[in-house]
């Protein structure tokens, strides 16, 4: 059986890493705090990120554990970053929680504690777990690891972990996994452990039901599908619907729950499986489906197309479905993976108008 002793764990200055690390520390592991910078602050006029490393720093000393800073920056820039305003660009709203796991902690942060700290595993503060088990007491380097959710329904994590590779994920202890938010506030309290550069481009807003120009804006980077929209001089809000990065155009409708707000399929990019490919060319997949995290898991049926990206077909249309996101597939406590949302079907409202068209 293998054994871990020493590990880096990841401390950002909050309450989960530093009772990660606490936990870490009780049991008897050889604990090495390391605080990752990943933002070039030097010209921003506030910013937390010094207090963040000054309080991780406060917590390793008090753990009596060795503490280090690491530079991401370019790391940061070029992986996450730089995508992030691509997407946003091209009318897509990104979620960069998802890249900065992928790219960042279980990428750039697992290579330089494997190279420089001579780590035998990683940790981090997600409330999340593994098959490996939370202190990779079962883990087998012959078989790949699932990722499991957090017994914490709530705080659960697994969506924000949906791209991180099997390497990194198979030597990651996941210390608060097993305990929930009320939990992790109590042993913080025990051990007295008390955030672009887009160039704004005008353009119009448009009714979606009367395709009149209504307003404009002055950036579709601003706004994301579902967001309230407030039309001057009106005391009715409409809702973004849609947005057309070629035309800059933004489309609204009356009412948070306006049909057009509502899609049962969406076209992926290829997917990223954490584990393994969970069903045969060919075949459909029958599994659970979240593209936000606090939302309620609702059944789809997954099918691969000819270039290797999926169609997802919902059991019940979801309301702001959002090219830029993640979709991300589960089976009981299995996170099977993700892959980024690049379009979605017709809306209701589009259905209902074809219906009553070939009425």
């Amino acid at each position: 059986m293998t054994i871990f002793r020493r590990i880096a764990c990841a401390v950002s200055g909050g309450v989960d890493s530093s009772v990660s690390a606490y936990l870490l520390k009780t049991r008897g592991y050889e604990v090495i705090g390391v605080y990752m910078r990943n933002w070039d602050i030097q010209d921003e006029d506030t910013c937390t990120a010094d207090k963040d490393a000054e309080d991780a720093a406060y917590v390793c000393k008090k753990l009596d554990i060795p503490f280090k800073q690491v530079n991401f920056v370019k790391d940061y820039w070029n992986s996450v970053f730089t995508n992030f305003v691509e997407d946003y660009e091209a009318g897509l709203t990104p979620n960069p929680d998802i890249l900065c796991n992928k790219n960042i902690k279980f990428d750039s942060f697992f290579s330089y504690a494997m190279k420089h700290l001579n780590a035998d595993a990683i940790a981090t503060g997600h409330y999340a777990n593994t098959s490996f088990g939370q202190h990779l007491e079962l883990y087998d380097k012959s078989e790949k690891v699932h990722l499991l959710r957090g017994i914490d329904a709530v705080k659960d994590q697994t969506f924000f972990l949906s791209q991180v590779a099997q390497e990194p994920l198979a030597r990651t202890m996941f210390p608060i996994g097993r305990l929930r938010k009320s939990d992790v506030k109590k042993i913080a309290s025990q051990t007295d452990f008390e955030h672009l550069f887009i160039k704004p481009k005008p353009g119009d807003v448009i009714d979606i039901e009367t395709g009149k120009i209504v307003q404009t804006h002055n950036g579709i980077h601003l706004w994301t599908i579902g967001q309230k929209f407030t039309i001057a001089g009106q005391n009715h809000s409409r809702y973004i619907v849609e947005k057309n990065p070629n035309t800059n155009t933004i489309y609204v409708a009356p009412g948070r729950h306006h049909p057009s707000l509502y899609h049962n399929q969406i076209i992926t990019d290829k997917p990223h499986w954490i584990h393994s490919k969970p069903f045969e060319k060919g075949q459909r997949l029958l599994c659970w489906f979240c593209f936000q995290h606090r939302n309620p898991l609702v059944s789809c049926t997954v099918t691969e197309t000819s270039d290797n990206k999926l169609h997802v077909l919902l059991e019940t249309p979801l309301r702001a479905l959002t090219p830029g996101q993640f979709a991300v597939f589960y089976s009981g406590d299995i996170c099977f993976g993700s892959a980024k949302i690049l379009s979605t079907g017709p809306s209701l409202y589009n259905l209902q108008r074809l219906d009553l068209t070939l009425e």
